[in-house]
């Protein structure tokens, strides 16, 4: 299938986090915040963002609202885990449609929440970890932060870091940078000057 024939689901999710010094029994991150964009044929064809109420958990703690610079309020106007599925499944749930991630922690978390929630894993089709690919690719030692990653190329990210809906666009944005650049250097390479000219004929006129 080539890569415009495939549909791609760019997807970013914010989660709980427990406190420094506290220890929640049974503590595990739920998601709070999605952002999903597909792209059919090369273009975006769908974006979503949504607030989601975490279900084991649903008090925020101080370092969550601050490190994600979310409020309570939101988070409590959010939609149902149970409706995030249904929407991922909406929009991804064919199983040729490819999961593209930044880190392996998103699905990490969705197939835990999906676990707890008793409801299953709504995204059936090839997970991509885009900052491996990166790795693989630029040859980095460590894997690269999103929004570095954009910073390396000399661009910006989509809006703001840390909101769901902007890192699934920005994710995007490098996932079309790494292709073309995986294009460029698939091609076959420009003849030399050596192929070019003859150089033992060359030398034989001097010699």
């Amino acid at each position: 299938m080539s890569e415009k024939e495939r549909t791609t689901l760019f997807i970013d999710f914010e989660f709980t986090m427990p406190d420094r010094n506290s220890r929640r029994k049974g503590f595990y991150p739920e998601i709070i915040e999605a952002g999903a964009v597909l792209v059919e044929n090369g273009k975006v064809v769908e974006q979503f963002s949504s607030y989601v109420r975490p279900l084991r958990f649903p008090i925020l703690t101080e370092r969550c609202r601050s490190f994600l610079n979310i409020t309570q309020e939101q988070v409590n106007s959010g939609i149902t885990f149970k409706a995030l599925v249904d929407k991922l499944k909406s929009m991804g749930g064919n199983k040729n449609c490819q999961i593209v991630t930044w880190g392996n922690m998103d699905m990490k978390v969705l197939q835990q929440n999906c676990q707890q929630a008793t409801v299953g894993f709504p995204l059936p089709g090839k997970q991509i970890d885009l900052s491996m690919e990166y790795k693989r690719f630029f040859g980095d030692q460590n894997q690269t932060g999103l929004w570095k990653a954009v910073q390396e190329y000399g661009r910006e990210g989509t809006g703001k870091h840390h909101r769901a809906l902007d890192d699934a666009l920005t994710t995007y944005h490098i996932y079309k940078l790494v292709e073309k650049d995986k294009q460029y250097l698939q091609r076959p390479e420009p003849a030399t000057i050596g192929d070019m000219v003859d150089f033992s004929k060359l030398l034989n006129k001097f010699a």
